[in-house]
């Protein structure tokens, strides 16, 4: 039995955008769950996050946050092999973002005027791991490296823990790689909730990254404004342009490392080559079953997932174009040549040698992604995400005199009386 449909673009358009879209929304049971939840931690602080902890996460906790020899022991009693690459990656993960620094920048202007843009990394910023079906130590390294080549002045972790209060030793020991020593072990809308408003003893901090489940999504949402998020994450997703030189079993490996993320997953090969779809249709057919994963990855499959045959390359990137997926990976035999008819995509995967996985855990460039859509105008983590711009502005009498009644004038033509008089009050005085 396929776990994959096979759609012509041209033909099955409405019902492949039937099968692929992607929503932003949340049901409205999610929304009242979270509000309450929200409310009740600006409320009553760490008490409604203890409560939370407890009924969500099954843990009565005397203690919020890890003590830091749990982390440095972590580091110890791991996989010397295991450190090393998380060593590797980390330092592959910071190696880019350094290209990524802003630089303060300042100008004279006619009249000995001198403007200018002051960039500054934030004070404090909360990262939000996910620890609940499965523990991620990448999302540890893809979040602390910007925050780190920016500058911030304190970083803080949160990641949720079992029922006994512990948390993966594979997310502190990538903690300690990153040099994370503040650790909290909560989880869900109520740790969003307490970074974002701030505890008797958890700190109000300046932003919230790091993705998580939809209460967690929700809370980020609900409390921007508060404190800034870097987007809001939904279900991963996979585009897959592939020319009839690309290989069927790459890309249907490729395609299901999407898919056993989530059920809620999304993974689509479009090609127009009519040969290579139906032979990924039919190796990912017989290959599901004998993945560890596989009941996950048919379910996304099945409800989220496509191959789209298409007319010919050009169209194949037109179609990706309306996907703008979070992942994209381009199996044709001169990726660079393109490039440049992609527009919207979170990240590009540059030929048959160069997948997702690589970009996930190792590369350097963040995986932290925009979704659902959201890269025709969101864009991946980086250091601007953890540095705030100011404009810095310093005019002189002569300029003012030279330029203040047309200023004041413009002033007059909205209304505003005293703006106009405090440039005239200079002018008067000059």
């Amino acid at each position: 039995m396929a776990v994959l449909k096979l759609y012509r673009f041209l033909d099955d358009r409405d019902a492949l955008f039937r099968q692929i879209g992607r929503s932003v929304d949340f049901d409205p049971e999610v929304q009242r769950a979270v509000t309450d939840i929200l409310e009740a931690v600006r409320l009553r602080g760490d008490m409604a996050v203890l409560e939370y902890t407890e009924r969500f996460q099954g843990a009565v906790l005397t203690s919020m946050q890890v003590p830091e020899e749990d982390i440095l022991r972590a580091r110890e009693e791991a996989d010397p092999a295991f450190i090393r690459v998380l060593e590797e990656a980390w330092e592959n993960i910071l190696r880019f973002h350094r290209h990524e620094v802003e630089n303060s920048f300042f100008y004279e202007g006619e009249g000995g005027v001198v403007l200018g843009q002051r960039v500054t990394p934030m004070d404090r910023a909360m990262l939000y791991v996910p620890g609940g079906k499965a523990s991620y130590p990448s999302s540890v390294l893809m979040n602390a490296a910007p925050a780190r080549v920016a500058g911030v002045g304190e970083i803080f972790m949160t990641t949720p823990c079992d029922a006994s209060g512990a948390v993966s030793p594979h997310i502190l020991a990538a903690a300690s790689v990153a040099g994370v020593t503040s650790v909290y072990r909560l989880g869900g809308a109520q740790a969003v909730a307490a970074f974002a408003y701030g505890t008797q003893t958890i700190p109000k901090v300046d932003i919230i990254t790091g993705p998580g489940n939809k209460y967690v999504a929700l809370a980020k949402k609900q409390v921007f404004g508060h404190v800034a998020i870097d987007s809001i994450a939904g279900p991963s997703e996979v585009v897959v342009v592939a020319d009839d030189d690309a290989d069927a079993e790459f890309i249907t490996m490729d395609l299901f490392a999407q898919a056993e993320h989530d059920p809620d997953a999304s993974s689509v090969l479009i090609t127009p080559s009519m040969r290579l779809a139906e032979e990924v249709r039919d190796l990912a057919a017989a290959r599901v079953g004998s993945m560890l994963r596989g009941e996950v990855i048919a379910e996304a499959l099945s409800n989220n997932g496509a191959i789209v045959v298409v007319a010919d390359i050009e169209e194949a990137c037109r179609v990706s174009d309306m996907i703008a997926p979070e992942h994209l990976e381009l199996h044709v035999l001169h990726p660079w040549e393109l490039l440049a008819s992609i527009r919207h995509a979170g990240a590009v995967f540059m030929g048959g040698y160069s997948c997702e996985t690589v970009g996930d855990y190792y590369a350097g460039p963040n995986h932290t992604l925009p979704t659902n859509g959201t890269a025709r105008f969101f864009s991946p983590l980086s250091v601007r995400d953890f540095v705030k711009h100011t404009s810095i502005i310093s005019y002189t009498r002569r300029q003012i005199m030279a330029c203040g009644e047309r200023i004041a004038s413009f002033a007059d033509h909205e209304g505003l009386e005293a703006h106009a008089e405090a440039v005239r009050a200079r002018l008067k005085k000059g």
